[in-house]
């Protein structure tokens, strides 16, 4: 599930404490060869269709199975197992098995795309004007094609790690995440985890990279609804019960509540970040609020701004809406649809209690719709923030880089509620105008291969060592 990327990365363009390099000479460059085998891995990828209900995501994992086993692998090293019509392929690169192992995640599918609505055929790869074009192109069949091909290379160059690196493919990532949660439970004790499908570059309207954001929290997704109901009752008798008044009076409750203010060592962090760069009045309270997460007028300035209300507390909206069955009768059931974006380390079971006692009335029901999960952020990690800057200067010295908690979901959510720490450190450099992921005609732009591959070469040898 590709993040969106926001204007506060675009307006944060500063270092956040992670110290700057200096312009390096001499830097490693990305052969031919690797960059041409990344990119057939990537057309070869967006060519399968692996969208729900199709049963092709288990040619994706057989494809890549092979190409590992191809590439020096152990075939007992490399697993595809289905689930339903859909898999998971799990590779472990061995090392001394030092420690814990290191976590690599993606995940093969994508959503539905059809042929009738694109410009191009979705899944014929096709390259024009610099970017290819394809369903999955950005989420995420760019970040498979770069891990997949990080460590062939690893294996050409006989690289030895001390930890273990094991890569986990999912197969239902933008649907039920069934083998997300498997993986998870198989796979939690590990040391760390990197996810190819949050994170990135953001370029300017110049094509010039302006920062490097990499995701270390994700706000939990939770539908929840609420009804009413009463026996009705023919329109011409009003009797003084109306599910569709309670009800609305239970959405007027909830409307006019806000969910305490909350803060982390990352969001503080962003705000400290971005707050300079913003300026004026929203950047004053930006630096406010990092310093005094209490501080009221911060807060309301914050909370007035759509694209900052979601970083400091759990929001709840009104989505869907229904009530009655017939234009001459009493509602018998009205009922509402609520989304809350809880925020990290907060459980989905104390919002839904507090949306009872916020609606307080023992008429209405509140049903959690699905299986949320809740998982707290994770640490903004010492060794981490190094191999990002270190990787992030192999090819663009001194860049920003700055912490984000994603509003989205992601496979990390559930390695991070078994206690691993996971963050999104995909490396496609891209302009905020250019994502159409989850959208018609996406496209990816073909030169973020190399940055892509020097980060994730960097960021393996550096933790796995």
């Amino acid at each position: 599930m590709r993040q969106q990327i926001s204007r506060s990365i675009l307006a944060c363009a500063i270092a956040l404490a992670i110290p700057l390099a200096a312009p390096a000479t001499g830097r490693p460059t990305i052969a031919a060869a690797q960059h041409a085998e990344t990119l057939a891995l990537w057309k070869a990828f967006i060519a399968i269709p692996t969208v729900q209900g199709r049963g092709r995501t288990i040619d994706m994992a057989n494809d890549i199975a092979d190409r590992l086993r191809k590439g020096g692998f152990a075939s007992e090293d490399v697993i595809v197992e289905p689930m339903g019509d859909t898999a998971t392929l799990v590779a472990r690169y061995r090392g001394s098995s030092k420690g814990k192992p290191i976590l690599l995640s993606g995940h093969m599918d994508v959503v539905e795309a059809r042929a009738s609505d694109w410009t191009r055929d979705p899944f014929t790869p096709i390259e024009e004007n610099g970017y290819l074009y394809g369903r999955g192109a950005l989420d995420m069949k760019f970040g498979d094609a770069v891990m997949i091909s990080t460590l062939l290379q690893l294996k050409r160059e006989g690289f030895h790690p001390a930890h273990d690196i094991i890569v986990l493919l999912s197969g239902d990532e933008e649907t039920e995440m069934a083998t997300t949660i498997a993986l998870a439970k198989k796979y939690g004790d590990a040391e760390i985890l990197l996810n190819a499908d949050a994170g990135g570059g953001l370029l300017g309207p110049d094509g010039k990279a302006i920062a490097y954001e990499f995701q270390a929290a994700e706000k939990s997704y939770a539908d929840f609804e609420i009804s009413v109901t009463n026996p009705g009752g023919h329109s011409s008798r009003p009797n003084g019960t109306n599910a569709i008044y309670d009800l609305a009076q239970a959405i007027d409750r909830i409307a006019a509540y806000t969910f305490p203010t909350q803060a982390s060592d990352l969001t503080r962090a962003f705000f400290r970040a971005t707050g300079p760069q913003v300026g004026g009045a929203l950047g004053a309270a930006m630096l406010r609020f990092a310093d005094d997460p209490t501080d009221k007028s911060a807060i309301a300035t914050l909370s007035a701004d759509p694209e900052y209300i979601g970083q400091i507390g759990t929001t709840c909206v009104a989505t869907m809406l229904s009530g009655g069955h017939a234009l001459n009768a009493l509602p018998q059931k009205a009922s509402v649809s609520v989304n809350c974006r809880i925020f990290p380390g907060v459980s989905v079971d104390s919002v839904k209690a507090t949306l009872r006692n916020v609606i307080a009335n023992p008429k209405a029901t509140i049903t959690t719709l699905g299986q949320p999960l809740a998982s707290d952020g994770s640490p903004l990690r010492p060794d981490l923030l190094k191999a990002i800057r270190k990787g992030i200067d192999l090819s663009h010295p001194g860049l920003p880089i700055v912490p984000q908690m994603s509003a989205g979901a992601t496979d990390s959510l559930y390695f991070r509620a078994v206690g691993v720490p996971s963050y999104g450190v995909g490396g496609m450099f891209l302009k905020p105008e250019d994502d159409f992921s989850h959208g018609l005609n996406e496209r990816a732009p073909i030169a973020s291969i190399d940055p892509a591959l020097l980060l994730w070469h960097s960021l393996l040898t550096d933790l796995s060592k």
